[in-house]
This record gives C-alpha cells, sequence and structure tokens, in this order.
C-alpha cells in the first residue's frame, strides 16, 4: 500500500501539524499504515527541523512511501519506504 502527498504551512509547526492531518487520511483509508505512521511523522519532522526559520516563506513538505507484505495479512511486513522532504517556498498571499 502507497502514499503520496504534499502540505504546506506557514512554519514548521504548521506544516507538522498538516503532515499529521494529511498521514491520519492516509491511515484511515489505508489501515496497515498505522505501523509506520510514527516513523513517517518523525522522518517529515527531522526534515522541517533542519530548515532555517523563515517567517517571510512558507514551509512545504513532500512525503510518499509504501509497505508491502507477504501472505493474507499485513501482520508481518517483509518491505517498507519513507520518504520526506521540506523546504521554504514563496509565501500565497490570503
Amino acid at each position: 500500500m502507497s502514499y503520496s502527498f504534499n502540505v504546506r504551512g506557514a512554519d514548521k509547526a504548521s506544516a507538522k501539524a498538516a503532515v499529521a492531518a494529511k498521514f491520519a487520511e492516509v491511515v484511515a483509508s489505508q489501515l496497515v499504515h498505522e505501523k509506520d505512521q510514527a516513523a513517517v511523522l518523525a522522518n517529515a519532522g527531522a526534515a522541517i527541523d533542519l530548515l532555517a526559520d523563515d517567517d517571510t516563506k512558507d514551509v512545504s513538505v513532500s512525503c510518499n512511501g509504501y509497505v508491502s507484505w507477504l501472505g493474507p495479512d499485513a501482520s508481518a511486513l517483509n518491505s517498507v519506504s519513507i520518504a520526506c522532504s521540506a523546504s521554504h517556498v514563496a509565501r500565497i498571499a490570503a
């Protein structure tokens, strides 16, 4: 099961909140992603935290990944991919 999304926030905290909200949607539609949720949020948070503070720019975050398993259920994952990137982007005027 795979996911891919982009979010943005006015600052680091709101970008992290946007990632958490979007990944909650992923989990709601693909319950297996409960297994990698903490890792995805940690990965995105680490990328966001590496950015310098810039009150003039928005924070854009892109996350994608997947999990896979063998057998009839997802009790034992055999492949996981998690990728998140963060960057400053021009602020969108309200």
